[in-house]
């Protein structure tokens, strides 16, 4: 009868370990959170943003759906919390595809990410940031937690650049939700997807009305852009550069362009520590620098031009992790000083109508910041 009962007693505490085990890897079977790149302070209008992506790959067997996600600093204080629509917006398939919706739910062995731009005061950078999901099996209604992708935001200060263009004014274009965004396209080169234009700005150059073109708008070479010297914005090298990629003569004639393309004529320099400069888009014949050259802050390297993609010409500038145009990711910096001119709150307007002014006329010279979305700006000459 011992026996017996000892039997029963160990098949009652192995049942009730396998539920345990069952119930611990029901937990564990749901989202991994990752942090790919560690987001480093960018400056803006005396605030600091810290843009960075928190990938979710749902590793169970069925479909969830995030409800609420927490960005939390140290002593777990809640620093951004995204939540109905303003969560579908931020959150969206690594690689968006024909019939794509809005929906959160992610399916099994699907991946989602969190394109995240936190604003924070200055002496409110965290030292460290970690995130907490509410998610539920889609159609059920109970909800579940889940906390990790801890990550330090890097502390090197963004380098400090000089402009690269002269005068303006100049509409500096970045929407960080536009969906097809410099801020949210991903390529995957050589093994490894990466981020160019997390903080990459278009700038197109204005008249005093707003006007993108004088005279007749669709000539390429009547844009008051075309032909604008770019300058180099540090003392360098030049590590690679094109300057033979044709461009259309119309605006309406520049049809598709492969990958490999699709940033016309382009210079890379080389700022050190890992840094690297890349303007894209430039004129035909213009860039007068070659692979290996050095060249000083302030130099002129190429002219503003309709060189591959794109639908005005404009220049394409930012910074990166590596000297590839597509498989590096961006990084953040700063312009030694510019001033500030106005803004477009709808950037539908640009070329239809004129910024609205700068209210504020103390902090019209912004120094060591990188512009405000869709600013508008003038460099010095």
């Amino acid at each position: 009868m011992r026996g017996r009962r000892s039997g029963i007693r160990f098949a009652g505490v192995l049942l009730a370990w396998l539920a345990l085990i069952g119930h611990a890897a029901a937990e564990r079977e749901s989202f991994e959170l990752r942090v790919p790149l560690a987001p480093a302070p960018a400056a803006s209008e005396g605030r600091v943003r810290l843009f960075y992506e928190l990938h979710l790959t749902n590793f169970s067997r069925e479909p969830l759906r995030p409800v609420a996600i927490d960005v939390r600093g140290e002593d777990d204080l809640v620093l951004a919390t995204f939540t109905g629509t303003a969560l579908a917006a931020r959150l969206a398939p690594a690689v968006p595809t024909a019939g794509t919706t809005d929906s959160t739910v992610i399916a099994p062995g699907a991946r989602k990410v969190l394109y995240l731009e936190l604003d924070l005061a200055p002496d409110a950078v965290p030292s460290r940031l970690h995130h907490r999901v509410a998610y539920r099996v889609e159609g059920a209604e109970a909800l579940s937690h889940i906390e990790g992708a801890k990550v330090a935001p890097d502390p090197r200060p963004a380098p400090v650049l000089g402009p690269p263009l002269r005068g303006g004014p100049w509409a500096a274009v970045f929407d960080p939700a536009w969906p097809r965004g410099h801020r949210r396209v991903f390529y995957a080169v050589e093994g490894r997807a990466t981020l160019p234009g997390r903080f990459a700005i278009d700038l197109v150059k204005l008249d005093a009305h707003g006007r993108l073109a004088a005279g007749d708008a669709d000539l390429v070479r009547n844009a008051h852009a075309h032909g604008e010297p770019v300058l180099a914005v540090a003392d360098a090298t030049v590590v690679a550069m094109r300057g033979d990629y044709p461009e259309a003569a119309r605006i309406s004639q520049n049809g598709r362009h492969p990958l490999t393309a699709g940033s016309g004529n382009y210079v890379v320099l080389a700022l050190g520590e890992g840094r690297h400069a890349i303007y894209e888009h430039l004129r035909p014949g213009s860039v007068r620098v070659a692979a290996g050259q050095r060249v000083r802050r302030g130099e002129v390297i190429g002219e503003v031009g309709y060189s591959g993609s794109g639908n005005w010409p404009h220049l394409h500038f930012h910074v990166a992790d590596d000297a590839s145009l597509l498989g590096g990711d961006g990084l953040p910096f700063a312009f030694e000083g510019f001033s500030v001119l106005g803004r477009y709150t709808d950037i539908e307007a640009l070329g239809a109508r004129p910024w609205t002014p700068h209210a504020d006329p103390d902090t019209v010279v912004r120094r060591h910041e990188r512009p405000a979305d869709n600013s508008v700006l003038r460099f010095p000459d």
